[in-house]
């Protein structure tokens, strides 16, 4: 059974690259993703509200019921509690399955017609409207959450999916066409039956294509996806208790500079969805990945009332201010990016700053975001944010935030990571763990930058051997040489602040150890053994001169 999932998934991803390669033409792969990504997201729902409905009408009895094929005057009737349940409404003539059957017919009659004439085909009917139905579908579903508790969910959710976009193709024929590829390619997917197995499908695919794209984009995509692997680690860094015990289950997770989403949605894979009980929480700056992640969390089958991803500047205009702390925070911030700082005067009195007495650089927000993660971290939770390394070790105000850090305990370990484990970067970071209560006054250093295996392209956490080794190492708490040190907090003092991995955990000695007796010995028969040769060569010329 394993081995079949495993196939169907190569299948699907097969599929999903070849989709890639053919369609983005002009349009550049990054982001050409949303395309591809808000199609499969348009049949996700279509398939999602069909089969509730369908479900509930089979249970009552009515199994010969098929949402999909009664009129939109008959669906009307379900949409006041449809958009209660769901969160939205879709007419029968919008679901994603019914465009493509009627994109099908329109080429089929196309081809008849050109058949019947002796002529070549010319553009079948939804080849010059085929954008406009797809623009009224989307804000038709949009609109249906409009005056709702969905309605922040939904509004703008298919913003960045430009059906007249220039990038498509030069004109309307030609975009149509290539929508209409799209939608046939993401329609012939094999996701399976909805009810048994579609949320890991659906899921799974997002999670490829966002790799596949970052990995493939550089910069631009590295800044809004965390590997999956890297995720799985900070997911249980911050399920571990001081007993170093997994939690089963915890009050919300929160990640400030959420990107795709894929943080928090290693909680729900790893826990359960329902055993993060008050949801997923999360804030984006950038509009277009914003959309990404409110996306991945329906695909995920999050419902609407169970996350909550706002838009914005976290540092400066956050949005999570009513809620009760979080337990679980997890983040990978954008590295050393620039920010208003000391320029707003209005942010040394920040509750999230003042404390530290300091403001983290204008050039340099990393220790914003710390400072932030912690002040909405719950007295009894975890922090685990990927960290770069000059944050470490830099002087000025980071030196003296790190010193209010350590001074009041909040720092439980710092982890070095290999080199080369994130898209569109080869730098070595940081983990640095946040706890408001410790059980001691120490903090652990991991040196974990062996811990890897090569893949493709870069580097990548091992499942099944690096991250238990990670993670056992956290848990023991313990100074294994070369590997981890327990430190105490006047000895980070001596070392004025600096949290650098390798200011406590020696380096092993990899370097051969040359002894310099045998190697004189050696030296000697060698000399031995020229001074032998050179004698008998002298001996042989001067014989043949004597001849």
């Amino acid at each position: 059974m394993a081995d079949n999932r495993e196939q169907e998934r190569n299948e699907l991803y097969r599929t999903i690259w070849a989709l890639a390669t053919e369609l983005r033409g002009s349009v550049d792969g990054w982001d050409f993703k949303q395309y591809v990504l808000g199609m499969l997201f348009y049949r996700y729902i279509s398939e999602n509200f069909t089969s509730y409905l369908n479900k509930g009408e089979h249970e009552a009895g009515n199994t010969d019921f098929d949402y999909a094929q009664i009129s939109d005057e008959e669906a009307e009737c379900v949409r006041t509690d449809m958009v209660e349940t769901k969160g939205f409404f879709i007419l029968p003539s919008q679901l994603f399955g019914n465009l493509l059957k009627r994109i099908q017919k329109a080429d089929k009659d196309a081809k008849e017609k050109a058949e019947r004439e002796g002529k070549e085909v010319e553009a079948a009917d939804l080849d010059t409207d085929l954008n406009e139905i797809l623009q009224k579908n989307f804000k038709s579903i949009e609109a249906s959450a409009i005056g709702t508790p969905s309605e922040p969910n939904f509004k703008g959710l298919f913003d960045d999916i430009d059906v007249n976009s220039n990038k498509l193709g030069p004109t309307v024929i030609k975009r149509n066409k290539r929508l209409k590829k799209l939608i046939a390619v993401i329609g012939s997917m094999n996701l399976g039956n909805y009810q048994d197995n579609c949320i890991d499908a659906f899921g799974d695919t997002y999670e490829y294509l966002m790799g596949m794209y970052a990995s493939n984009a550089g910069k631009s995509g590295g800044e809004f996806f965390t590997p999956q692997e890297v995720s799985e680690l900070l997911t249980k860094l911050a399920l571990l208790d001081q007993n170093g015990q997994m939690k089963t289950e915890v009050n919300k997770v929160y990640d400030p500079a959420v990107g795709s989403g894929s943080l928090l949605l290693k909680f729900a894979k790893i826990l359960g969805k329902d055993n993060v009980r008050n949801g997923f929480f999360g804030q984006e700056i950038n509009i277009t990945t914003y959309n990404l992640c409110r996306i991945n969390m329906f695909l995920h089958d999050i419902d609407y009332d169970k996350f909550s991803i706002e838009h914005g500047d976290t540092l400066t205009d956050p949005k999570h201010w009513d809620e009760e702390p979080f337990e679980a925070i997890v983040s990978n911030p954008p590295y050393s990016i620039k920010w208003e700082g000391s320029d707003n005067a209005t942010l040394i009195n920040d509750p999230r700053f003042s404390p530290a007495g300091v403001l983290a650089p204008k050039s340099k927000a990393d220790f914003a975001f710390i400072m932030h993660a912690l002040h909405w971290l719950a007295t009894n939770g975890t922090a685990a944010i990927v960290c770069f390394p000059g944050i470490m070790y830099r002087g000025g105000a980071e030196q003296k935030i790190r010193k209010y850090l350590i001074d009041n305990n909040y720092i439980d370990c710092i982890i070095q990571l290999p080199d080369n484990l994130f898209y569109g970067t080869t730098i070595a970071t940081c983990i640095m763990v946040l706890k408001k209560s410790k059980k001691d006054s120490q903090t652990l250093f991991i040196d974990a930058s062996k811990e890897f295996t090569k893949a493709t392209n870069s580097n990548k956490l091992d499942p099944e051997t690096n991250i238990p080794h990670i993670l056992d190492a956290y848990k023991n708490r313990e100074t294994v040489k070369h590997f981890t040190a327990l430190v105490k907090k006047e000895d980070i003092e001596k070392a004025d602040y600096t949290l650098s991995v390798s200011t406590y955990v020696e380096s092993e000695n990899t370097k051969e150890v040359i002894d310099i007796a045998v190697l004189n010995e050696k030296i000697t028969r060698i000399v031995e053994r020229e001074n032998a040769l050179r004698a008998q060569i002298d001996a042989i010329i001067a014989e043949i001169e004597g001849a």
